[in-house]
């Protein structure tokens, strides 16, 4: 978390959108995602020998390897929306046409749902909140937990500090209702067929199944 703070707040102009920490025998390899990777690198790599430095020196990791990649998609990353949002605000934009704004770029982009909740001293001294939904945003259960995002952000205006939370639902990653296992002309013929509903249907079909083709008389008979 102290990481992430940190780096939030010194690659605020790259477009900061998370980041990854992952320990290995040899040191530790950070994984930072953001929109505009130049102003991170720097010219001839100056800039992220910096930010290499600051890290080993403010957090004790030996021999920390950073790779920064670009978000593909950052209108559905929360992390830089979020962001984005409290950059608006701290320009003087109000705080509900930054939230609208937010919500409309969001959902265009193919977001399933998204919630905005701004909070803090808004219009009076007096501190309170407001929510913004559009879409649908599951809020319990293991879809919840699979396709919803959360970002938070602050910003410090004259009224006082003000805290922004951003959920977004991505609908590329809701699970597949069904899976289709055998493609095969066979298989699909078997699950084409119809199936006997009441008692009657299903005895006709066993004697039709069990009578040999020819009137079902047996060689010999009259």
């Amino acid at each position: 978390m102290e990481l992430n703070e940190f780096l939030a707040d010194a690659l605020k102009d790259a477009g900061y959108g998370g980041v990854e920490v992952q320990k290995t025998p040899v040191g530790a390899r950070i994984t930072i995602y953001v929109t505009r990777p130049g102003l991170v690198i720097g010219r001839k790599g100056t800039g992220i020998k910096d930010l290499m430095t600051k890290i080993e020196q403010k957090f004790g990791l030996q021999n920390p390897q950073i790779s920064v990649l670009e978000v593909t998609n950052p209108e559905l990353n929360p992390h830089i929306m979020c962001n984005r949002i409290a950059q608006l605000i701290e320009r003087g934009t109000a705080f509900r046409r930054a939230a609208m704004w937010s919500l409309n770029t969001i959902m265009n982009a193919g977001a399933l749902g998204v919630e905005v909740v701004i909070s803090g001293k808004l219009r009076t001294e007096r501190a309170h909140f407001e929510k913004h939904t559009i879409g649908v945003v599951p809020k319990s259960g293991d879809i919840a937990g699979q396709i919803v995002t959360t970002g938070v952000s602050h910003v410090l205006t004259k009224m006082g500090l003000m805290g922004i939370q951003l959920r977004i639902a991505s609908k590329a990653a809701l699970p597949q209702e069904f899976e289709l296992k055998d493609g095969s002309a066979a298989g699909m013929q078997a699950a084409a067929a119809p199936v006997p509903e009441t008692p009657s249907e299903v005895a006709e079909a066993a004697t039709a199944v069990e009578q040999p083709e020819g009137g079902g008389k047996q060689d010999g008979q009259a």
